[in-house]
């Protein structure tokens, strides 16, 4: 989280009504209780560390999310001025991640569960605006905040939404080239738009946004990796990136990684970002509340594996009845 954003001392009428951007946890209640709520917005990141390749920190997907929630929360106050907007704490745990030293894995349920608490715990308060800011692809992680969001807006009927599934698979699947290109001020060259293919776990975009965020972070190393890819079969297995290939953790080129790739996704995130969060201050119908393409596969869903062993009881007692049937 950049360090630029301001403390609240003393009464909070010394920032009304012009609002501005706080930490959340640097208020006290009765600073928060005077809050407008209809001019009010939360934001709070759910992001695991997690391996990121020997080049990487663990905390790549926490630095990027937490860089994205600050500068939507900069967008907001742009677009929305008089408004506040509250930066919550991270949460760094996240599913679908790839297990090794430093990696914060739990369950789908778990983040599922966790993000609905947080994001209920402001609703109860009054606070009727709430954006949940992500750095982690993993399709498990992602379905599980667009849960929690959409129990806790049915709920308490607030607007609460998950903004970054819709963007980040829209990325990875080669979505936005065209805007990136336009961003850039040239087209990609066809050695760039190989390195592109296939890149989506500490390659050529995250490495690019690191050398942006935290430079001091990137390893060196970064520049003598060799391309790696995987097909779907192998996937499929567990942990593959660090089983299969080199095992060093990463997929993609971050050989190819440069600052000024960095800069175009910040300003392309930037942009996507405040075009899915837009709505929610301003649809008159729940138009608002989008959720990713993974949230329409069940597989998905944290509570998939519990209804499969629920199922797997249930078949076994019938067939146990039958049986006992059968006997007698």
């Amino acid at each position: 989280m950049p360090d630029d954003l301001p403390s609240i001392h003393g009464p909070l009428n010394s920032i009304r009504p012009a609002g501005g951007i706080f930490r959340l946890q640097e208020l006290n209640f009765t600073e928060l209780e005077q809050l407008n709520r209809d001019r009010s917005v939360v934001l709070f990141t759910v992001s695991p560390l997690e391996e990121h390749g020997p080049h990487l920190p663990v905390g790549t997907d926490v630095f990027t999310a937490e860089f994205f929630c600050a500068e939507l929360g900069k967008r907001i106050r742009r677009e929305k001025p008089g408004w506040t907007v509250l930066i919550g704490p991270p949460l760094p745990i996240g599913a679908s991640a790839f297990d090794q030293a430093g990696t914060l894995l739990a369950r789908a349920r778990t983040v599922r569960n966790a993000t609905l608490d947080y994001g209920a715990a402001l609703a109860r308060h009054g606070f009727r605006y709430i954006l949940v800011i992500n750095g982690h692809a993993g399709p498990r992680h992602v379905v599980a905040l667009e849960e929690a969001a959409a129990a806790v807006s049915r709920r308490y009927r607030v607007r609460m939404l998950s903004v970054s599934g819709l963007v980040l698979w829209k990325f990875m699947r080669g979505k936005y080239t065209e805007r990136l290109e336009k961003l850039l001020g040239r087209a990609f060259t066809p050695e760039e738009q190989e390195a592109i293919r296939g890149d989506t776990h500490a390659g050529l975009w995250e490495t690019s946004l690191l050398m942006l965020i935290r430079p001091d972070l990137v390893n060196p190393i970064y520049a003598h990796l060799p391309p790696i890819r995987f097909t779907l079969l192998e996937a499929l297995r567990k942990n593959y990136p660090l089983r299969l290939g080199n095992k060093l953790g990463y997929i993609g080129t971050p050989s190819a990684a440069q600052k000024e790739f960095g800069e175009a996704a910040r300003r392309l995130f930037e942009e996507i970002v405040w075009e899915v969060a837009q709505p929610v201050f301003e649809a008159p119908d729940k138009s608002w509340q989008k959720t990713s393409m993974l949230y329409k596969i069940p597989f998905f869903h944290s509570i998939f594996p519990y209804i499969i062993v629920w199922t797997a009881f249930l078949l076994a007692g019938w067939t146990i009845l039958k049986w006992l049937h059968w006997v007698n």
